[in-house]
């Protein structure tokens, strides 16, 4: 799977999804500075899912209909255990296949996920 990781992503996860076979752009690697919008327009051109902990992309996507056909998982880990929260990034994320098209919100006991607008009814 292609994904983009953003900033606040740490590198213990992004080397767990590097060692399952991830195929992982990270922006703290080589978009350092780059602003939301960038990284999820690199995200849509190259179908990368976006990875991260910032709440805005979920806008970007809805309110400003942006488009995101990549997909985007917002984790929201309330545990001050970073190994569990590593571990709960890794095991969510090999869990599904279906990223793709919606906004996903995980948190530590669930994943809630939202579809999407498309392209298609950007106004």
């Amino acid at each position: 799977m292609r994904v983009i990781v953003d900033e606040n992503i740490t590198h213990t996860v992004i080397q767990g999804l590097r060692d399952r076979g991830y195929d992982v752009l990270s922006v703290k690697e080589s978009m350092r500075g780059v602003d939301d919008t960038s990284i999820l327009q690199r995200a849509e051109a190259e179908q990368r899912l976006v990875v991260t902990q910032d709440k805005d992309f979920g806008e970007l996507a809805s309110k400003y209909r942006l488009p995101a056909t990549c997909g985007i998982v917002l984790f929201r880990l309330s545990a001050d255990d970073p190994a569990a929260n590593t571990q709960r990034v890794l095991d969510v994320m090999q869990s599904r296949t279906d990223w793709a098209g919606h906004f996903s919100v995980v948190t530590d006991d669930r994943i809630r996920m939202r579809t999407l607008p498309s392209s298609e009814t950007t106004p």
